[in-house]
């Protein structure tokens, strides 16, 4: 008895993980097994027993991560968009923590917290012009790339996104920050803030590290992380499927 319990488990483990396999992508294999897709309210018996075409599952996480860097891109270019939410929140580098501990303690705290506000500024002031350049580097995920992002978590696609394109996105969003920086007078603090830490008595080394390069990584990291929880939201959350292609795919009704 306990034999034919055992192998009648490992057979519905088998068939699970062979669903779970094929369509793993938010909650889409609970109803994909029997052939039939729904869309909206209804039920409809498709000949394909997977339910879904590659091509649908495809377009769905072009979808997908189109309205989440969109949502990130608005989300994160309003104002205080990244200064009071603690996830992506810029701070000073790790590498001037010193020259922050140092001028806070000699009572210019007030100039650090000026330098922090206009690095928030700009990367909000940036990520507005993001969203174009997000959604160029979707369209060019293959069928091929979209079956993999299927079998992985629940933030694959952000994370194939991410691994993909940062060396574009940098390249590209690099001058958007420069001048993001300049606009909100990022640079002039910037150098205010280690002017002033150079000049204190005792500083043996000075400092000055890259402005530019930082807040751009920092931005781009805080983007991508928007965006994963976008992705997130789409996953499993019937609200946030707001197109059809979204409902089709990612749908469990």
């Amino acid at each position: 008895m306990k034999n034919i319990r055992l192998h009648a488990l490992l057979l519905a483990l088998t068939v699970f993980s062979t669903s779970l396999n094929a369509q793993s992508l938010g909650d889409i294999w609970n109803r994909l097994g029997a052939g039939t897709s729904k869309t909206n309210n209804s039920t409809s018996t498709s000949p394909n027993t997977s339910g879904l075409s590659n091509m649908d599952m495809s377009n769905g996480l072009k979808e997908a991560l189109k309205i989440g860097a969109q949502n990130a891109s608005q989300q994160l270019s309003a104002k205080d968009g990244f200064l009071k939410n603690a996830a992506v929140k810029i701070l000073l580098p790790p590498q001037v923590q010193e020259v922050e501990r140092t001028l806070r303690s000699v009572g210019m705290g007030s100039l650090v917290d000026q330098a922090i506000v206009s690095l928030n500024r700009a990367a909000e002031d940036a990520a507005g012009k993001a969203a174009p350049i997000f959604v160029n580097a979707i369209t060019g995920i293959t069928i091929q790339d979209g079956l993999s992002i299927l079998k992985g978590g629940n933030n694959a696609a952000t994370t194939y996104l991410q691994s993909k394109t940062t060396s574009q996105l940098t390249a590209a969003f690099r001058p958007v920050i420069q001048t993001s920086l300049n606009k909100v007078g990022a640079e002039k603090l910037w150098e205010t803030v280690f002017k002033t830490y150079n000049q204190l008595p005792l500083i043996r080394e000075k400092v000055n590290p890259d402005l530019t390069g930082y807040v751009t990584e920092r931005a781009l990291s805080g983007l991508f992380t928007t965006i994963a929880q976008e992705e997130l939201k789409i996953r499993t959350d019937p609200a946030a499927q707001v197109t059809s292609i979204l409902k089709k795919v990612f749908g469990n009704k």
